[in-house]
């Protein structure tokens, strides 16, 4: 399976918390100041790009504050004959359904393969919950908070790829993406405690090298929500026992800050979707 050759990414125009939609949010009800977060989306945005990686932009619209969260709206990749595939979310709050149709357009105007999950009753929160193994066709499904795990066999279908499913016990951790990031094809972050034991098992079975995430920074700076970059890690600022760990295995790291969208739960990982 390819690495991306690029990432989608949305300015936060109408970026703000304005319910609870999970811990982090409940917490920061009308306490977003929108000029830092752009401020701290371009850092982002710069980051990829000195690091080598294209960044292409969806237009916000004006009432879908959570599009600047483009990891969750859809999940992409490549089907065996190299097709580009865009399976569309489903997702599980009602003030977030109506993102999807603009990100379904921009995809097919990209030239991806549009896939609708056959149940509408289901939920899928794209990259959020499921994430490709690196280098492998292999892909990982968290479920139990945002996503239904019967969505999955779907998603194996449509990429010809097998996907392990985890699940998640720990509300602070409602995605995948917020407690499982892949670093090479052979290491991973984790916070160990967001798993249901069977999950956990699968991992330490399935990476050589697991590298557990303090709890302190997998909560307050969400370090597992990271993004990959070749080999350099683009992590919150500040996470310096996750810094350490990353750069133990032989990788680089590039300190941002995303507070402003820690507010709602996120951090680097949230803020881009994959474009192959």
């Amino acid at each position: 399976m390819p690495a991306s050759e690029s990432v989608l990414m949305c300015e936060p125009r109408y970026y703000t918390v304005t319910e609870g939609r999970n811990p982090y949010m409940a917490a920061s009800i009308g306490k977003v100041d929108r000029q830092k977060a752009l401020t701290q989306w371009h850092g982002v945005k710069t980051a990829f790009e000195e690091l080598g990686m294209p960044v292409k932009t969806i237009e916000p619209v004006e009432g879908f504050e959570d599009m600047v969260f483009t990891a969750n709206q859809t999940f992409t990749g490549l089907n065996r004959q190299m097709e580009k595939i865009c399976v569309l979310g489903q997702m599980r709050h009602p003030a977030r359904r109506g993102e999807v149709a603009h990100f379904e357009k921009w995809f097919r105007d990209a030239g991806y393969k549009i896939v609708k999950l056959k149940d509408e009753t289901l939920t899928f929160e794209g990259t959020g919950d499921c994430v490709w193994h690196p280098g492998k066709r292999l892909l990982w499904g968290g479920y139990g908070f945002r996503t239904d795990p019967e969505i999955y066999n779907e998603v194996a279908d449509a990429f010809e790829a097998p996907v392990v499913t985890l699940k998640l016990v720990h509300e602070r951790f409602y995605h995948l993406d917020t407690c499982f990031c892949p670093l090479t094809q052979d290491a991973v972050l984790i916070y160990p405690s967001a798993f249901a034991p069977e999950s956990l098992e699968l991992i330490l079975k399935l990476f050589p090298i697991v590298l557990a995430a303090d709890e302190k920074e997998a909560s307050s700076k969400l370090v597992c929500n990271a993004s990959i970059v070749d080999s350099t890690a683009i992590v919150q600022a500040g996470a310096q026992a996750a810094v350490r760990q990353i750069k133990a295995i032989g990788l680089q790291v590039r300190e941002t800050e995303t507070g402003e969208f820690l507010k709602s739960g996120a951090s680097s990982f949230c803020l881009k979707m994959h474009l192959f």
